[in-house]
């Protein structure tokens, strides 16, 4: 699967858009995800698409259904660059050993500005302990688990 993700991006480069993701999933479906700042338009879709379908059968991937799509509002960080683009949302972090007790943290994310020198940078995510107590938890890309987006979605006025 690594093989399909570096093809696919190299077979993306140049085109505006970020590979996200490549999913095989049932059925034959090859389900790839892309992003561009500004949020993915159908033509990206249908650009990308079309791309991919080409490359695809000059080297014999097989597939039944091809999907291209955005990573919609709870979008996956995957790499470290993604940490460091989304510092400043609301996301949700999953982390490999409990701190406190805790693997899960959702929360504001922090880039440790100071630290993006090093060979690690660090992060953190802000989030409320109790009532009026902000509370950080820092750590490096290799302790995380998974990490999305986890924006506050407002539905005629309720808010969570």
């Amino acid at each position: 699967m690594a093989d399909l993700f570096a093809m696919t991006q190299e077979a993306l480069a140049g085109m505006d858009v970020e590979l996200v993701d490549v999913e095989r999933a049932a059925l034959g479906l090859l389900r790839v995800t892309i992003d561009r700042p500004g949020g993915v338009r159908i033509e990206d879709c249908e650009q990308v698409s079309r791309q991919l379908s080409r490359v695809f059968e000059v080297e014999n991937i097989d597939y039944k259904r091809l999907e291209v799509g955005s990573p919609g509002v709870d979008r996956p960080l995957r790499s470290e660059s993604d940490l460091r683009r989304f510092a400043g949302e609301r996301v949700e972090v999953k982390l490999r050993q409990a701190v406190e007790g805790r693997k899960v943290f959702t929360g504001i994310l922090v880039a440790d500005e100071a630290a993006q020198d090093q060979e690690k940078a660090t992060f953190g995510v802000e989030f409320e302990a109790k009532k009026d107590d902000i509370q950080v938890v820092r750590f490096t890309f290799d302790d995380v688990e998974r990490a999305k987006l986890d924006p506050v979605l407002d539905f005629k006025g309720k808010k969570r």
